[in-house]
């Protein structure tokens, strides 16, 4: 199912529609501040595996993203870190940025392994954002490539991106054409600050 949403005007029912997908153990694709991407709940072990699947990897292997709508639920998924830290992610989150942090023990229990750290991502996209905050919970997300896709070429267009994936996903929230660069990947959990992934975003 293909729901055309406008960023300016968003429509409820079918913001809604695309939440009662997530619950339902749904996988979706969402447009962020970046690139489309794959999402699902958090707790949908179906979903998750589903996703995993598609990218030929192990859900205990995978570096899955987790998607929030602010910074308050990140706590409950990261070991704690410091002030300095805390500044960083409020000055540069919403925004194209996945930080990597310390995982919390709720993190192993979704992915059934001893994973250690977490990416993290608050999206500057209202329709994303407001998906995520009436699911009432973060989503994981991926991005749309397949092992057999160059690294460099992320689909942009909501049609080739629809007939693409149509057969392997539940619901495409389709905001108009995506951008083309992912996002900055920035490592938190060492003592210096590591951009793993230079991407649209720039830190300051």
């Amino acid at each position: 199912m293909q729901y055309e949403i406008n960023p300016d005007n968003i429509d409820d029912r079918k913001i809604d529609a695309v939440v009662n997908v997530l619950k339902h153990d749904g996988v979706i694709i969402l447009p962020t501040d970046t690139i489309y991407a794959f999402a699902c709940s958090i707790y949908s072990e179906k979903a998750i595996e589903k996703i995993c699947r598609f990218k030929q990897v192990k859900v205990e292997k995978a570096n899955l993203s987790f998607l929030f709508n602010n910074l308050k639920n990140i706590s409950e998924f990261t070991k704690p870190f410091d002030r300095s830290t805390y500044k960083l992610l409020n000055r540069s989150l919403p925004g194209p940025f996945t930080f990597i942090l310390e995982a919390s023990s709720k993190v192993p229990a979704i992915f059934r392994s001893r994973k250690k750290t977490i990416g993290i991502r608050i999206p500057d996209h209202p329709v994303a954002l407001q998906i995520i905050e009436k699911t009432g919970h973060p989503l994981i997300a991926a991005s749309l490539h397949d092992s057999d896709d160059p690294i460099t070429d992320y689909l942009t267009d909501p049609s080739e991106i629809f007939e693409k994936f149509e057969t392997i996903t539940d619901a495409f929230v389709d905001c108009g054409a995506g951008g083309n660069k992912p996002s900055t990947v920035v490592d938190l959990t060492g003592s210096e600050i590591v951009v793993v992934r230079e991407g649209k975003g720039i830190l300051s």
